[in-house]
């Protein structure tokens, strides 16, 4: 729980979000917020939804988030970490948006494939 805790505050920080915003979007005391981003108030599923929608993320980005494979506009690079170095995120982001790429592409011709058939 502390780690969910913990990247809730991460997301939260990088989107340049405040604490008290999230406590009124989420129909909480500031103080009930807080507790939650130290670890110390259970988050009930519902509750996860709604920070994942405030936070702009899936929810199994809050419950995986690595702060190392960050990277911070503002600064212009790599939020510092554990194996935090350009070129390493720079080929999984290529990988995986080739990869992106091929499925919209077998999803497409599977979708013109099913425009074709016959009703």
């Amino acid at each position: 729980m502390k780690k969910v805790a913990a990247n809730i505050k991460r997301l939260r920080e990088l989107k340049g979000i405040t604490r008290e915003s999230m406590a009124a979007e989420l129909d909480l005391s500031l103080s009930g917020y807080s507790k939650i981003e130290r670890g110390e108030s259970e988050i009930s599923i519902s509750k996860l939804f709604k920070i994942s929608e405030i936070l702009e993320v899936e929810v199994p980005k809050i419950l995986n988030f690595d702060v190392s494979k960050v990277f911070n506009i503002s600064n212009n690079n790599l939020v510092q970490g554990d194996g935090a170095d350009e070129p390493h995120f720079h080929n999984q982001v290529l990988t995986h948006t080739e990869k992106y790429i091929a499925m919209l592409e077998e999803e497409n011709a599977r979708l013109k494939a099913l425009l074709k058939r016959p009703t």
